[in-house]
C-alpha cells in the first residue's frame, strides 16, 4: 500500500495556501528571531537565510510598490507637463537614446531574465534544447499568468500583515479540483487582493494614454507599459480563466443569480460571509480593528493619492479654462457631495419604499437615473464639455470615491457609531457592486462564444478528460428527453 500527500491543484487553494505562508513571513518580520540569527550568520548563510524566508515575499512587495510608484510618477509627468517638455526638447536635438533605453526597458518587463536561471538549470541537466522547449511550452500553458496572478497574492498579504497584524490560518483542503468555483466565491476571495489593484493600475494606464497623445509615439507607450497592462488584465482575469467551465453558458447564468442574491442579502449574527456582502464586508476589514493608530494613520496616507490624483486631473480639464484657482477644486468636490446624496436618496427609498411600495420605488429610482443624465447632457452642453472631459470626469472621480471608503474604513472606531458609517457601508456595497458588474460583462461576453468555453478545458485538463467533459452535456441532454 502506497500513500501520498495531497497537493493544491486549483488556483483558490493555492492561493489560500500562498496566503498563509506570506502572513507566516510577515510576522517573521517583525520578530526578533530574524534580527538575531541575521546578527549571528557569517555573509553567505545570511544571504540563504534572507532569500528562502522573508526576502522572496519582500521582493515581491517592493516589484508591486515599483510599478505604482512607476505609473503615479509617469502621470506626474503628464499632468505636470515635464514629460511633454523633455520629449520635445529630445526630437529637437534629434536625441534617438530615449527610446533605445525604453527598448531596452521592455526587453527586462518581459520577464525574461527572471526565467534565465531556470532555462540554465534545465539546461544543464537536460540539454538547452529541452530547456527552450520547456520554456515556450510553459508560456503557451499560461505559467506567466498564473505567477503574475501569485505575486499579487504575496504581496498584498505580506504587505498588510506586516501594516496591521493579523495572520490566520486558512484551509485549503486537499481534493481533486474539478468542479466550478461560482463568481461570487472568486470575488470575495481576490476582490481587496487583486480586483481593486487591477481596476486602480488599469485606470492610471488609461489615463496616461489620454494626455500623452499629443506628443507620444504609440510605440514609445507600449514599451512603456505593455508589461503593466498584462499585469492588470491577469489580475482581473485570472481567477476566471484557470476556473473549470468558467466561460459555460449555463454556469454563468447561475453565477449572475447567485452574485445578486449574495449582494442583496442582509447580514447579521450568525450568516456566514459566503451568504451575504454585509457578513463578508466586516470579515474583510477584521485586521483593522486591533490595528494599531499608526497603522491607521499610514493607511490614510496611502489613501490620499487618490484626492491628489483627482486633483492633478481636475485643472487639465476644458472647463477649468486654465484657471489654477483653489475654487476648481473645490467645485468638484460639490459634484461628489451630490452623487453620495443620490446614493443616500436611493437607500432610503429602498428603506421605505421596495417592501410595500415597489412599482414608486422603481419609478423613483428611474427618475433619479434621467435626471442624473439630463443634467450631465445639459451641462456639457452648456460648458461645452468634450468627450474626453467626461472620460476624464469619470476616472477622476470614481478612484475618489474609493478613496474616501479606505478613509472611513481606517477611522471605524471613531465614525462607527454614527450614520457615517451606515452610509459608509451603502457606498462600499454600490461600489462592490459596480466592479462586479464590470468583470461580470467581458465573461457573459466570451461565454457566448462555444470555442472559448472548448479551448479553456482543453487547456486546463488532459485530452481524455476534456473530451468526457464535452461529451457530458450531450448524454446529460439524452438522458433529460428519455425520461
Amino acid at each position: 500500500m502506497q500513500v501520498g500527500k495531497g497537493r493544491d491543484v486549483g488556483l483558490n487553494s493555492i492561493s489560500k495556501f500562498e496566503a498563509k505562508v506570506a502572513n507566516g513571513n510577515s510576522e517573521q518580520t517583525l520578530s526578533r528571531d530574524i534580527y538575531r540569527l541575521g546578527r549571528r550568520f557569517d555573509f553567505f548563510r545570511m544571504f540563504s537565510c534572507y532569500f528562502t524566508t522573508i526576502g522572496f515575499y519582500f521582493n515581491s512587495l517592493i516589484s508591486v510598490i515599483g510599478v505604482y510608484v512607476f505609473l503615479y510618477g509617469q502621470l506626474y509627468l503628464v499632468l505636470s507637463g515635464l514629460e511633454k517638455a523633455l520629449v520635445l526638447e529630445a526630437r529637437i536635438q534629434n536625441i534617438q537614446s530615449l527610446e533605445t533605453a525604453l527598448a531596452s526597458q521592455s526587453f527586462i518587463q518581459l520577464g525574461l531574465l527572471t526565467g534565465l536561471p531556470m532555462v540554465m538549470e534545465i539546461g544543464l541537466e537536460r540539454g538547452f534544447l529541452t530547456a527552450l522547449k520547456d520554456f515556450v511550452l510553459m508560456q503557451f500553458q499560461l505559467a506567466a499568468v498564473f505567477f503574475t496572478f501569485s505575486l499579487g497574492t504575496k504581496s498584498h498579504y505580506y504587505g498588510r500583515t506586516i501594516l496591521h497584524g493579523g495572520a490566520q490560518y486558512r484551509p485549503t483542503g486537499r481534493k481533486v479540483v474539478v468542479f466550478h468555483a461560482s463568481f461570487t466565491e472568486n470575488y470575495r476571495l481576490y476582490s481587496r487582493s487583486h480586483f481593486v489593484k487591477g481596476f486602480e493600475i488599469l485606470l492610471l494606464l488609461i489615463v496616461y494614454d489620454l494626455f500623452r497623445r499629443s506628443y507620444q509615439s504609440s510605440m514609445a507607450y507600449v514599451l512603456i507599459t505593455y508589461a503593466i497592462w498584462f499585469m492588470s488584465l491577469t489580475w482581473l482575469f485570472a481567477p476566471f480563466l484557470f476556473n473549470p467551465s468558467g466561460f459555460n453558458w449555463g454556469k454563468i447564468v447561475d453565477d449572475w443569480k447567485n452574485w445578486n442574491k449574495w449582494i442583496k442579502q442582509q447580514g447579521g449574527i450568525g450568516i456566514q460571509q459566503d451568504k451575504s456582502w454585509q457578513s463578508w464586508w466586516n470579515d474583510e476589514q477584521a485586521h483593522l480593528r486591533h490595528s494599531g493608530l499608526s497603522s491607521r494613520l499610514i493607511e490614510i496616507i496611502i489613501s490620499l493619492r487618490f484626492f491628489i490624483y483627482q486633483y492633478g486631473l481636475v485643472y487639465h480639464l476644458d472647463i477649468s479654462g486654465q484657471n489654477k484657482n483653489f475654487i476648481v477644486y473645490v467645485l468638484s468636490w460639490v459634484v461628489i457631495v451630490v452623487i453620495f446624496l443620490l446614493v443616500k436618496a436611493v437607500n432610503l427609498g429602498r428603506r421605505y419604499l421596495s417592501a410595500n411600495y415597489h412599482l414608486a420605488f422603481r419609478l423613483f429610482k428611474a427618475f433619479l437615473f434621467l435626471g442624473v443624465v439630463a443634467t450631465i447632457i445639459i451641462l456639457s452642453i452648456i460648458c461645452d464639455l468634450s468627450l474626453r472631459d467626461l472620460i476624464v470626469c469619470c476616472l477622476g472621480f470614481f478612484p475618489t470615491g474609493w478613496g474616501l471608503i479606505l478613509v472611513a474604513q481606517a477611522m471605524r472606531p471613531t465614525i462607527e457609531a454614527t450614520g457615517l458609517w451606515h452610509f459608509t457601508r451603502v457606498f462600499a456595497q454600490a461600489y462592490d457592486y459596480g466592479m462586479g458588474v464590470a468583470l461580470f460583462a467581458p465573461i457573459a461576453s466570451l461565454a457566448w462564444l462555444p470555442i472559448i468555453s472548448a479551448f479553456q478545458t482543453r487547456f486546463l485538463f488532459n485530452e481524455a478528460f476534456s473530451r468526457r467533459l464535452q461529451i457530458q452535456p450531450i448524454l446529460a441532454g439524452k438522458k433529460k428527453r428519455n425520461s
